[in-house]
Order: C-alpha cells, then structure tokens, then sequence
C-alpha cells in the first residue's frame, strides 16, 4: 500500500521511505519495528508541544503549561488523531492483531504516530517532526482553553450542569464486545432535564463513559 496520502496528511515527504514503513509496523508483523521510533518520537512530541505552548500562552506559569502539555500528549489524544488519519489501515500487524482487532486499539495508534514522529526526526531533523506535530495539533491547540484544559470531560459536564442546578447525567453500557482482555464497551450518557443522549466507544468502560460525556459536552455548552 502506498502512504503517498498518508505524507500529503503529514505535510511532509519522506526522503527515506523506508523509515515510515518502519515507524507504521507493529512488533507482532516483524522487524525492524517501531518500538524505538516510538521512543524517539515520544519525545520530539513532548518537547514540540511544550514549545507551541510556550510561544501561544506567554502569560501562563509552568504548572499550567505542564498540564496543558499533559491534556496533549498522551493516548487518547494520539489515538484520536490517529484516528482522523486513517493510520490503523495502514498499520503492518501480525495475524493475531489483525484478528483482534488492533488496527483500532488505542495504545496501538498512539505508539504507530509517536512512531512516525520519530521517523520524521530521523529523515528531517527535530524541524521536520515539529513541523508534522504543529500540522496535526493545530486544531486542538485552536480550541484550548487553559481554564478548563486539564480537567476530564466527565467532570467538565458535571460541573456545567452543576452551575445550572441541572440533574448530574446518568450512564449505561448497551454493548461490550471482544474476549475479556480485550473487551470494546459502547455506552451511553444521558441527561433526562435537557433530553440529551448521547454515545462513546472504547477500549474500557472509563474510556467510553468519557468519549461519552465528551459529545455531551461539546452539545450541552451549545445550547
């Protein structure tokens, strides 16, 4: 399969297109993997972010900048951009993970993109995987707000229909799929007084209660 799409997605052309395929295979298909572009990945990716924040939030203290770091860069937010990029059909997987499914596992996609930051630190130079972080993140960085960045998306409904004497919202799961190690939960969030349901998917029930509470959110506050 060719990742011409993929680079287009990324903003960036690979010189060596070998260390793409290598940042887009899975320990379970075979070497050379991308365990260690993972590892070098992970850290353009802490110190990009960190440096995108220092320059859009002049005012804020270290503490805050730490936490918004924090709101980024970890997996599910990786895995939703991950997501958004169609990288789980490009992942190379074992037969077993392809049978289990983990072209959509959440630890899965975030490892396979810190991947190919590393890969573009390697072709490009720190400049380069910058440049394919501040591509990706734009749209969340547009969006940040540091008085409620940090919080989890279930305590941000509680507290906005807390401020509005409204009912906290209730949650139930309506389907789990996949053996117990490797379970996918589907719930839903309702909210009786503002005739709100709506659903989440994930890897766990936590997960999937706070996708959940995420779209509940993002409508409620509309409205």
């Amino acid at each position: 399969m060719s990742n011409d799409k993929l680079a287009s997605q990324l903003g960036y052309c690979f010189q060596d297109e070998r260390l793409l395929r290598q940042a887009l295979t899975h320990r379970s298909y075979g070497t050379p993997h991308n365990e260690r572009l993972e590892f070098l990945g992970d850290a353009a990716l802490n110190c990009a972010i960190a440096a995108l924040l220092y320059k859009r939030f002049p005012n804020l203290p270290e503490g805050n900048l730490s936490r918004l770091r924090a709101s980024l860069v970890n997996q599910e937010t990786l895995s939703r951009i991950a997501i958004d990029l169609g990288l789980g059909s490009r992942l190379l997987l074992g037969e077993g993970e392809l049978k289990s499914g983990g072209f959509r596992r959440p630890s899965i996609l975030a490892d396979g993109l810190e991947a190919v930051f590393g890969a573009a630190f390697l072709d490009g130079g720190f400049q380069a995987a910058a440049q394919i972080i501040e591509r990706l993140y734009e749209p969340l960085l547009t969006s940040l707000d540091p008085k409620t960045q940090g919080k989890d998306a279930k305590t941000l409904l509680q507290e906005f229909l807390q401020g509005r004497r409204l009912p906290l919202p209730h949650y139930r799961v309506i389907d789990v799929q996949g053996e117990a190690h490797e379970q996918h939960f589907r719930v839903e969030c309702v909210i009786d007084d503002l005739a709100v349901t709506t659903h989440g998917e994930g890897a766990s029930r936590r997960a999937a209660e706070q996708n959940a509470a995420r779209e509940a959110y993002e409508l409620v506050r509309k409205t």
